[in-house]
């Protein structure tokens, strides 16, 4: 993942919430991702966490009142709010929404966010029942209007629609909204639209029986995440999988069949900057589909015949001759000949590169976590060692951000 939130300069507001220990959460996922953090505690929240804890985490001391105990030093709400790149309040109750949508000063973290000149992010945490109040809602209304972005309670895709809503969003989603929010203005890819297509596809044989194959997604995925994290509008085109994407996606389109998915890239293509083929797209399907489930019979064998699908890559790579600035990127899964077999898909479908793995490298291919990849375009090959699919999105990305600057 890129390091959009290094160097910027986060202040936390903490207030009293039960859910105020996951601040020590945030704060370490904001410090390991190069930010530095001020946290500024209402007196109501150091009922529920210590100041000590926090100023351990952050290696700077926690303001909490307007004057330092000691001796008399003044904290400035103004200067801290302009020294800010981002201010977050996180737990937010629904006393200090109230506070904020109203203008009530009265301790040190409403001032220094009416102080405040960078984007404010405030995650609610309360009961259910209070946060479904009229009166909770018009205040968070009147919060998105000043321009606040609220962080929604139990909008992870773990959360359950029942339980979460009024408890605190998790806090890697949390952090997620930031990095969203500043890739968004200063991310490598800022302005372009990248559509990735991903997962298996489904050909019916008949209602309950399908070809398909072994592809979880879990690399396309992970390219969805990681264009959005460096500012791009993601269209995602994905077979049947049970992944979900970390990042907001401008798109998603959920397709099942090879056809489906063809009509849905073709279709989409010539809107984007670039395209990146890494689903897994059976090259076959059933000439005819039976309308009711086929009965295993007693003797003989069962014979299915076969026709190709349509081929997206090459159709791509032919549109793509009449907008030359298009970036088209490919897929090989190969099991032999493996170098050979990819240039020459490169070539017959005007890719502008294409990621290389083999079924024959332990830990790569199919319902991996991992993947080792060599990188081929018309200058050659670049081989990386087995990772992470997360880190080997970043190596694809890197290289689409390369050409889509040329």
């Amino acid at each position: 993942m890129t390091d959009i939130l290094k160097g910027k300069k986060i202040v936390l507001g903490i207030t009293g919430s039960i859910a105020a220990y996951k601040a020590c959460y945030i704060i370490r996922g904001l410090i390991k991702r190069g930010a530095e953090v001020q946290v500024v505690i209402t007196p109501a929240g150091k009922e529920f966490i210590t100041p000590i804890t926090l100023s351990a985490l952050t290696s700077k001391p926690v303001i909490s009142e307007f004057f330092a105990q000691r001796d008399g030093t003044w904290n400035s709400h103004v200067d801290l709010g302009l020294w800010a790149d981002a201010m977050l309040i996180a737990p937010a109750t629904a006393s200090t929404i109230g506070k904020m949508a109203n203008g009530i000063a009265d301790n040190m973290l409403i001032t220094t966010y009416l102080s405040a000149k960078a984007p404010v992010f405030v995650a609610p945490a309360m009961d259910l029942d209070m946060y479904a109040h009229p009166s909770t809602q018009k205040n968070l209304d009147t919060l998105r209007s000043y321009g606040n972005h609220i962080i929604e309670p139990g909008t992870g895709e773990l959360a359950s629609h029942l339980v979460g809503k009024g408890r605190m969003e998790e806090p890697d989603v949390i952090i997620r909204r930031l990095e969203e929010y500043f890739a968004a203005k200063e991310g490598d890819l800022v302005g372009k639209t990248i559509l990735i297509t991903t997962g298996p596809t489904y050909e019916k044989i008949d209602p309950v029986r399908f070809i398909g194959n072994y592809s979880s997604g879990k690399m396309g995925f992970a390219l969805a995440d990681e264009c959005a994290a460096r500012g791009a509008k993601v269209i995602l085109v994905t077979g049947p999988v049970q992944q979900q994407t970390h990042y907001q996606m401008l798109q998603r389109h959920d397709v099942e069949s090879a056809e489906q998915m063809y009509e849905a890239a073709v279709g989409l293509f010539g809107s984007v900057d670039a395209a990146i083929l890494s689903a897994a797209v059976a090259d076959y399907t059933p000439e005819q589909v039976a309308e009711r489930k086929i009965k295993r019979e007693k003797t003989g064998d069962m014979t299915l015949n076969l026709k190709p699908t349509r081929d997206i890559a090459a159709c791509l790579g032919d549109i793509k001759k009449s907008y030359p600035k298009k970036v088209l990127v490919g897929f090989a899964l190969e099991t032999n000949d493996e170098q050979h077999n990819a240039e020459d898909k490169l070539n017959r479908k005007n890719l502008d590169f294409i990621v290389l793995n083999s079924l024959n490298d332990k830990g790569a291919g199919f319902r991996c976590d991992t993947n080792k990849i060599s990188i081929i375009d018309r200058n050659g090959k670049t081989d990386f060692p087995l990772k992470s699919k997360a880190e080997v999105a970043v190596d694809i990305v890197n290289k689409l951000a390369t050409v889509l600057k040329l």
